[in-house]
Protein backbone atom coordinates (compact mmCIF):
# COMPACT_ATOMS: atom_id res chain seq x y z
CA UNK A 1 0.00 0.00 0.00
CA UNK A 2 2.76 2.44 0.85
CA UNK A 3 4.31 1.85 -2.30
CA UNK A 4 1.24 2.58 -4.62
CA UNK A 5 0.52 6.02 -2.39
CA UNK A 6 3.93 6.96 -2.87
CA UNK A 7 3.35 6.35 -7.19
CA UNK A 8 0.57 8.54 -6.76
CA UNK A 9 2.43 11.16 -4.80
CA UNK A 10 5.44 10.98 -7.26
CA UNK A 11 2.97 11.81 -9.92
CA UNK A 12 1.16 14.53 -9.23
CA UNK A 13 4.08 16.43 -8.35
CA UNK A 14 4.74 15.83 -11.90
CA UNK A 15 1.62 16.82 -12.90
CA UNK A 16 -0.10 13.88 -14.42
CA UNK A 17 -3.15 14.59 -13.07
CA UNK A 18 -3.19 17.66 -16.01
CA UNK A 19 -2.62 14.52 -18.34
CA UNK A 20 -6.33 13.78 -20.80
CA UNK A 21 -8.30 11.63 -18.90
CA UNK A 22 -10.19 10.45 -22.35
CA UNK A 23 -9.59 9.96 -25.90
CA UNK A 24 -11.72 12.61 -27.17
CA UNK A 25 -9.86 15.23 -24.91
CA UNK A 26 -6.95 13.82 -26.06
CA UNK A 27 -7.67 14.57 -29.08
CA UNK A 28 -8.12 17.64 -29.22
CA UNK A 29 -4.87 18.10 -26.60
CA UNK A 30 -3.08 16.86 -29.32
CA UNK A 31 -4.63 19.39 -32.32
CA UNK A 32 -3.48 21.99 -30.49
CA UNK A 33 0.39 20.12 -29.72
CA UNK A 34 0.65 19.14 -33.36
CA UNK A 35 -0.81 21.96 -34.90
CA UNK A 36 2.67 23.55 -36.08
CA UNK A 37 3.54 19.82 -37.35
CA UNK A 38 3.91 19.88 -40.88
CA UNK A 39 4.11 16.38 -41.64
CA UNK A 40 1.59 13.43 -41.70
CA UNK A 41 3.34 10.43 -39.78
CA UNK A 42 3.51 7.59 -41.65
CA UNK A 43 3.87 9.36 -45.35
CA UNK A 44 5.41 12.15 -45.00
CA UNK A 45 2.21 13.99 -46.04
CA UNK A 46 2.49 17.96 -45.78
CA UNK A 47 -0.78 18.87 -43.69
CA UNK A 48 -2.80 21.97 -43.32
CA UNK A 49 -4.56 22.36 -40.22
CA UNK A 50 -7.73 24.26 -39.55
CA UNK A 51 -9.49 24.55 -36.00
CA UNK A 52 -7.73 21.70 -34.87
CA UNK A 53 -8.15 18.91 -37.35
CA UNK A 54 -5.77 18.11 -40.28
CA UNK A 55 -6.43 17.97 -44.22
CA UNK A 56 -3.44 15.80 -45.73
CA UNK A 57 -2.09 17.18 -48.88
CA UNK A 58 -1.46 14.26 -51.12
CA UNK A 59 -0.15 15.19 -53.60
CA UNK A 60 2.80 16.72 -51.71
CA UNK A 61 4.15 13.08 -50.92
CA UNK A 62 2.63 11.24 -54.09
CA UNK A 63 -0.41 9.39 -52.21
CA UNK A 64 -2.35 7.64 -54.34
CA UNK A 65 -5.72 6.38 -52.43
CA UNK A 66 -5.83 2.59 -52.22
CA UNK A 67 -9.56 2.38 -51.54
CA UNK A 68 -10.97 4.67 -49.22
CA UNK A 69 -10.77 8.39 -50.11
CA UNK A 70 -12.99 10.09 -47.25
CA UNK A 71 -11.10 8.68 -44.92
CA UNK A 72 -7.65 9.65 -46.88
CA UNK A 73 -8.71 13.26 -47.32
CA UNK A 74 -8.54 13.60 -43.39
CA UNK A 75 -6.24 13.25 -40.72
CA UNK A 76 -7.05 10.75 -37.70
CA UNK A 77 -5.39 9.55 -34.42
CA UNK A 78 -3.01 6.81 -34.60
CA UNK A 79 -2.35 4.76 -31.92
CA UNK A 80 0.84 3.46 -31.96
CA UNK A 81 0.93 0.88 -29.63
CA UNK A 82 -2.60 -0.43 -30.92
CA UNK A 83 -5.64 -0.33 -28.56
CA UNK A 84 -5.96 -4.22 -28.81
CA UNK A 85 -2.66 -4.66 -27.54
CA UNK A 86 -3.02 -2.68 -24.47
CA UNK A 87 -6.59 -3.38 -24.23
CA UNK A 88 -7.42 -7.04 -24.97
CA UNK A 89 -5.55 -8.53 -21.39
CA UNK A 90 -7.76 -6.17 -19.68
CA UNK A 91 -11.18 -8.18 -18.17
CA UNK A 92 -13.05 -5.16 -19.67
CA UNK A 93 -11.88 -6.01 -23.18
CA UNK A 94 -13.06 -9.44 -22.83
CA UNK A 95 -16.41 -8.48 -21.60
CA UNK A 96 -17.39 -5.90 -24.74
CA UNK A 97 -14.33 -5.05 -26.55
CA UNK A 98 -12.72 -1.23 -27.11
CA UNK A 99 -16.00 -0.59 -26.04
CA UNK A 100 -16.71 -1.02 -22.32
CA UNK A 101 -13.38 -0.43 -21.63
CA UNK A 102 -13.64 3.28 -22.79
CA UNK A 103 -16.73 3.19 -21.31
CA UNK A 104 -15.88 1.64 -17.76
CA UNK A 105 -12.56 0.90 -17.67
CA UNK A 106 -10.26 3.82 -15.97
CA UNK A 107 -6.72 2.37 -16.84
CA UNK A 108 -7.50 1.63 -20.66
CA UNK A 109 -9.07 5.46 -20.29
CA UNK A 110 -5.69 6.46 -19.60
CA UNK A 111 -3.61 4.43 -21.86
CA UNK A 112 -6.19 5.55 -24.98
CA UNK A 113 -5.47 9.04 -23.77
CA UNK A 114 -1.76 8.58 -23.83
CA UNK A 115 -0.31 11.76 -25.77
CA UNK A 116 2.89 9.87 -26.34
CA UNK A 117 1.35 7.35 -27.99
CA UNK A 118 -0.69 9.58 -30.76
CA UNK A 119 0.39 10.45 -34.23
CA UNK A 120 -1.55 12.42 -36.62
CA UNK A 121 -1.76 10.08 -39.61
CA UNK A 122 -3.31 9.84 -43.15
CA UNK A 123 -7.37 8.04 -42.23
CA UNK A 124 -6.99 5.50 -44.89
CA UNK A 125 -3.85 4.33 -43.45
CA UNK A 126 -4.67 4.21 -40.05
CA UNK A 127 -7.41 2.16 -40.75
CA UNK A 128 -5.90 -0.55 -43.15
CA UNK A 129 -3.27 -0.32 -40.36
CA UNK A 130 -6.03 -1.41 -38.21
CA UNK A 131 -3.98 -3.41 -34.80
CA UNK A 132 -1.33 -5.03 -37.29
CA UNK A 133 2.27 -5.92 -35.68
CA UNK A 134 4.84 -3.78 -37.27
CA UNK A 135 7.69 -5.47 -38.94
CA UNK A 136 9.82 -5.98 -42.12
CA UNK A 137 8.31 -6.97 -45.52
CA UNK A 138 9.59 -8.42 -48.83
CA UNK A 139 10.22 -5.74 -51.22
CA UNK A 140 7.35 -4.71 -52.85
CA UNK A 141 5.43 -1.75 -54.49
CA UNK A 142 3.21 0.24 -51.90
CA UNK A 143 -0.43 0.55 -52.55
CA UNK A 144 -0.56 4.09 -51.56
CA UNK A 145 1.51 5.25 -54.58
CA UNK A 146 4.53 7.34 -53.67
CA UNK A 147 3.51 6.40 -49.46
CA UNK A 148 6.27 4.19 -48.25
CA UNK A 149 4.09 2.30 -45.88
CA UNK A 150 3.80 -1.20 -46.62
CA UNK A 151 1.29 -2.91 -45.37
CA UNK A 152 0.59 -6.91 -45.83
CA UNK A 153 -3.11 -7.73 -44.92
CA UNK A 154 -2.93 -10.99 -45.29
CA UNK A 155 -0.08 -11.26 -42.74
CA UNK A 156 -1.18 -8.77 -40.64
CA UNK A 157 2.49 -6.77 -40.74
CA UNK A 158 3.18 -2.75 -41.06
CA UNK A 159 6.35 -1.72 -42.26
CA UNK A 160 6.93 1.91 -41.67
CA UNK A 161 9.17 4.45 -43.60
CA UNK A 162 12.84 3.93 -42.06
CA UNK A 163 12.60 7.54 -41.10
CA UNK A 164 10.04 7.16 -38.11
CA UNK A 165 11.32 2.99 -37.41
CA UNK A 166 13.20 4.82 -34.32
CA UNK A 167 10.13 7.02 -33.21
CA UNK A 168 8.08 4.12 -33.23
CA UNK A 169 10.45 1.98 -30.94
CA UNK A 170 10.91 4.39 -28.47
CA UNK A 171 7.20 4.99 -28.11
CA UNK A 172 6.67 1.16 -27.71
CA UNK A 173 9.24 1.27 -25.00
CA UNK A 174 7.85 4.10 -23.47
CA UNK A 175 3.83 2.44 -23.15
CA UNK A 176 5.18 -0.84 -22.26
CA UNK A 177 7.55 0.62 -19.27
CA UNK A 178 4.77 3.04 -17.83
CA UNK A 179 1.85 0.28 -18.21
CA UNK A 180 3.35 -2.76 -17.57
CA UNK A 181 2.30 -4.20 -21.35
CA UNK A 182 4.52 -7.12 -22.20
CA UNK A 183 6.77 -7.37 -25.21
CA UNK A 184 7.38 -10.67 -27.31
CA UNK A 185 11.54 -11.22 -27.31
CA UNK A 186 11.38 -10.68 -31.02
CA UNK A 187 9.27 -7.42 -31.11
CA UNK A 188 11.73 -6.35 -28.69
CA UNK A 189 14.69 -7.32 -30.61
CA UNK A 190 13.51 -5.51 -34.08
CA UNK A 191 12.78 -2.12 -31.95
CA UNK A 192 16.29 -2.19 -30.55
CA UNK A 193 17.41 -2.47 -33.70
CA UNK A 194 15.44 0.37 -34.48
CA UNK A 195 16.16 2.59 -32.22
CA UNK A 196 19.75 2.14 -33.42
CA UNK A 197 19.03 3.00 -36.40
CA UNK A 198 17.16 5.83 -36.22
CA UNK A 199 18.14 7.71 -33.40
CA UNK A 200 15.86 10.91 -31.46
CA UNK A 201 16.46 14.09 -33.92
CA UNK A 202 15.36 17.37 -32.75
CA UNK A 203 12.12 17.02 -34.13
CA UNK A 204 11.38 14.56 -31.78
CA UNK A 205 13.13 15.92 -28.92
CA UNK A 206 11.09 18.94 -29.16
CA UNK A 207 7.61 17.38 -29.50
CA UNK A 208 8.48 15.22 -26.42
CA UNK A 209 9.22 18.25 -24.69
CA UNK A 210 5.53 20.05 -25.77
CA UNK A 211 3.75 16.49 -25.03
CA UNK A 212 5.19 16.28 -21.72
CA UNK A 213 4.54 19.76 -20.85
CA UNK A 214 0.60 17.97 -20.72
CA UNK A 215 1.77 14.83 -19.42
CA UNK A 216 3.69 16.03 -16.53
CA UNK A 217 6.44 13.51 -17.32
CA UNK A 218 8.42 13.07 -20.01
CA UNK A 219 9.10 9.72 -22.75
CA UNK A 220 12.72 9.25 -20.83
CA UNK A 221 13.11 6.80 -23.82
CA UNK A 222 13.66 9.61 -25.88
CA UNK A 223 15.54 12.10 -23.52
CA UNK A 224 17.89 9.39 -23.43
CA UNK A 225 17.31 8.23 -19.09
CA UNK A 226 15.99 5.48 -20.17
CA UNK A 227 17.52 2.62 -22.20
CA UNK A 228 15.49 -0.57 -22.75
CA UNK A 229 17.43 -3.99 -23.39
CA UNK A 230 16.42 -7.38 -23.32
CA UNK A 231 15.96 -7.85 -19.14
CA UNK A 232 14.48 -4.64 -19.15
CA UNK A 233 12.43 -4.38 -15.68
CA UNK A 234 9.12 -2.34 -16.41
CA UNK A 235 8.50 0.49 -14.12
CA UNK A 236 4.66 0.51 -14.22
CA UNK A 237 4.37 4.31 -13.04
CA UNK A 238 1.19 4.92 -14.90
CA UNK A 239 -0.51 2.29 -12.71
CA UNK A 240 -1.78 4.51 -9.68
CA UNK A 241 -3.69 3.18 -6.28
CA UNK A 242 -6.59 4.35 -7.64
CA UNK A 243 -6.30 2.10 -10.86
CA UNK A 244 -4.39 -0.88 -8.68
CA UNK A 245 -7.09 -1.10 -6.40
CA UNK A 246 -9.21 -2.26 -9.23
CA UNK A 247 -9.50 -5.64 -9.99
CA UNK A 248 -10.06 -5.20 -13.83
CA UNK A 249 -5.96 -3.27 -13.76
CA UNK A 250 -3.59 -5.80 -12.02
CA UNK A 251 -0.33 -5.94 -13.19
CA UNK A 252 -0.02 -9.34 -13.60
CA UNK A 253 -3.17 -9.10 -16.35
CA UNK A 254 -1.78 -5.93 -18.21
CA UNK A 255 0.95 -8.12 -19.79
CA UNK A 256 0.14 -9.93 -23.09
CA UNK A 257 -2.50 -12.66 -22.46
CA UNK A 258 -0.45 -16.21 -23.69
CA UNK A 259 -3.77 -18.30 -24.14
CA UNK A 260 -6.60 -16.84 -26.31
CA UNK A 261 -9.93 -18.95 -26.37
CA UNK A 262 -12.62 -18.72 -29.23
CA UNK A 263 -16.28 -18.38 -27.67
CA UNK A 264 -17.76 -19.82 -31.05
CA UNK A 265 -15.56 -22.93 -31.01
CA UNK A 266 -14.63 -23.29 -27.73
CA UNK A 267 -11.08 -23.55 -29.15
CA UNK A 268 -8.22 -22.42 -27.49
CA UNK A 269 -4.95 -21.22 -29.39
CA UNK A 270 -1.63 -20.14 -28.08
CA UNK A 271 0.04 -16.81 -29.05
CA UNK A 272 2.55 -18.67 -31.48
CA UNK A 273 -0.35 -20.58 -32.86
CA UNK A 274 -2.01 -19.02 -36.55
CA UNK A 275 -5.06 -18.93 -35.21
CA UNK A 276 -4.10 -16.66 -32.22
CA UNK A 277 -4.60 -13.39 -34.18
CA UNK A 278 -7.34 -14.63 -36.20
CA UNK A 279 -10.31 -14.52 -33.45
CA UNK A 280 -12.69 -12.04 -34.21
CA UNK A 281 -12.48 -9.31 -31.40
CA UNK A 282 -16.09 -10.07 -30.15
CA UNK A 283 -15.55 -13.84 -30.21
CA UNK A 284 -11.73 -13.49 -27.83
CA UNK A 285 -11.58 -14.73 -24.51
CA UNK A 286 -8.52 -14.35 -22.67
CA UNK A 287 -6.95 -16.72 -19.92
CA UNK A 288 -3.90 -16.53 -17.82
CA UNK A 289 -3.08 -20.01 -18.35
CA UNK A 290 -4.27 -23.22 -20.36
CA UNK A 291 -5.33 -24.91 -16.92
CA UNK A 292 -7.42 -22.07 -16.69
CA UNK A 293 -8.97 -22.12 -20.55
CA UNK A 294 -9.49 -26.00 -19.78
CA UNK A 295 -11.39 -25.38 -16.40
CA UNK A 296 -13.35 -22.93 -18.48
CA UNK A 297 -14.48 -25.84 -20.92
CA UNK A 298 -12.02 -25.06 -24.15
CA UNK A 299 -10.25 -27.05 -26.02
CA UNK A 300 -6.76 -26.73 -27.78
CA UNK A 301 -7.33 -26.12 -31.47
CA UNK A 302 -5.79 -28.73 -33.68
CA UNK A 303 -2.82 -26.12 -35.59
CA UNK A 304 -1.83 -25.95 -31.93
CA UNK A 305 -0.22 -29.54 -31.04
CA UNK A 306 2.20 -29.71 -33.06
CA UNK A 307 4.24 -26.58 -31.60
CA UNK A 308 5.42 -26.30 -28.24
CA UNK A 309 3.96 -23.32 -26.87
CA UNK A 310 6.96 -22.77 -24.04
CA UNK A 311 9.39 -22.40 -26.86
CA UNK A 312 7.43 -19.61 -28.17
CA UNK A 313 8.10 -15.88 -28.10
CA UNK A 314 5.54 -14.43 -29.14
Amino acid sequence: MHFWICVVLGLSSLGLVAAPASFESAKKVAGRMYSSEKQEFYCGCTIRWQGGKGIPDLNSCGYKVRKNGPRASRIEWEHVMPAQQFGSPLPCWQQGGRKACAANDELFQRMEADLFNLKPAIGEVNGDRAHYRFGLLPSSLSAYGQCPVKIDFQARLVEPRPEIRGDIARIYFYMADKYGIRLARAQQQLFMAWHQQDPVDSAEQQMQQRLAQHMGHANEFVTGKKHWNLNYQPSRFGLTAAVQSDSAAKPAQLSASAVKGNKNSKLYHFSHCSGFRQIAERNQVLFDSEQQAQQAGFSLAGNCKAADPHLADD
